[in-house]
């Protein structure tokens, strides 16, 4: 990897705008109506579809209302509920250890800052990012597969990046106020212009 061209950051920053563009209106597809609830669905997302997430959520959200009745359930109703995702053992272990921590040390309040959100059972970066920049208007890139493999695609980042120096190094090309649109926008281009299937020049997928 030591000979890969990357693009500079003018480059980048046109590729980027570009996805922009043709998704305006880019946001989450994810089913949600409040940052508890939304925490509970970017938790659920991990490996598996925002379609398989969906199909669980009007159910979860009638059923645990709030941090409360999540954290009273027991790991059996909950995972009753989520059955259909996949690592839905884990991931119920982890929805209801973080209800029980929102009740007894937050007042059911979702944290409003990354440093506090990834100390809580299953969140981590990404996950943290997303309740941030959806749930509170902070602006933050989340890297899931889609934004790692556009990034690498077209040479924004080495082959070999973490998902950090991902993060770090889109970052730096666009301002804030960007970040947020951008990530949703490169969500959505690899969900359905430029799918893990393409593997034609990917500037052909540009419009």
């Amino acid at each position: 990897m030591a000979h890969e061209k990357l693009l500079s950051t003018e480059e980048a920053r046109k590729v980027l705008r570009t996805i922009n563009k043709m998704y305006p209106d880019a946001k989450s597809e994810l089913i949600w109506d409040s940052n508890f609830h939304l925490l509970c669905a970017v938790l659920m997302s991990a490996q598996t579809t925002d379609k398989m997430v969906n199909r669980v959520m009007p159910q979860f959200i009638a059923d645990y209302p709030t941090p409360v009745e999540l954290a009273q359930a027991t790991i059996a109703d909950i995972e009753d509920h989520i059955s259909k995702i996949g690592l839905y053992h884990s991931k119920a272990k982890h929805l209801k250890e973080t209800a029980q921590i929102l009740v007894e040390k937050y007042d059911c309040q979702i944290p409003g800052d990354k440093k506090t959100l990834v100390t809580l059972p299953g969140v981590g970066v990404k996950t943290a990012n997303v309740v941030l920049a959806d749930g509170f208007g902070i602006p933050a890139i989340a890297v899931d597969t889609h934004v790692s493999r556009i990034s690498k695609r077209f040479h924004i980042v080495a082959q070999d990046a973490k998902p950090l120096e991902i993060e770090k190094r889109l970052e730096e090309i666009l301002p804030p106020e960007e970040w947020i649109h951008t990530h949703h926008a490169m969500i959505l281009f690899g969900r359905y212009s430029m799918t893990a299937r393409d593997k034609d020049d990917p500037y052909t997928y540009l419009k």
